[in-house]
């Protein structure tokens, strides 16, 4: 595994972080491939959105910092597996607490709203209908989906 250490100085350790994990997918491809190891394709459906090139872009980058492993198989066709590094597992690790804190700030943002969250809790509007406003975020694979809003009527 080589590690390329980029060039420049860092003013602290979110910065030199930020320099590895920076840019739209580079989190989503981690958290994918906390779940198991995966293949390009699979990697591609895990992450929705991202470009063929991007996510090989990325991949690249992730092996140089040594966050990814990049296994090719000797077969026909040939077979290319990618999985995290103990590196990379430690960086997952260390990015649970923003995953945490981004689902808190989400929720907040919709019981600001008024609604309820997630598990269903709904507004008494006085008049038989329950309003519930809920907030999913995937994880694992599925953490490349956009957070979804439900809102929901039913009647009391």
């Amino acid at each position: 595994m080589r590690i390329v250490r980029r060039p420049g100085a860092f003013v602290c350790g979110i910065d030199a972080a930020m320099d590895v994990i920076g840019g739209k997918w580079k989190v989503l491809i981690l958290w994918a491939l906390n779940e198991r190891t995966c293949r390009f394709g699979e990697l591609r459906r895990a992450v929705t959105g991202v470009t063929e090139k991007v996510l090989s872009s990325h991949l690249k980058e992730l092996e140089d910092d040594g966050i990814v492993h990049r296994e090719v198989y000797a077969e026909v066709p040939p077979r290319v597996e990618y999985s995290l590094t103990p590196l990379g597992l430690s960086l997952n690790a260390a990015l649970e607490p923003l995953g945490l804190w981004g689902r808190e700030h989400i929720y907040r943002g919709a019981e600001e709203a008024g609604g309820g969250v997630d598990a269903g809790v709904g507004v008494d509007t006085g008049v038989g209908v329950g309003v519930g406003v809920g907030v999913g975020v995937g994880a694992g694979a599925d953490c490349g989906a956009e957070p979804q809003v439900v809102a929901g009527l039913g009647h009391g």
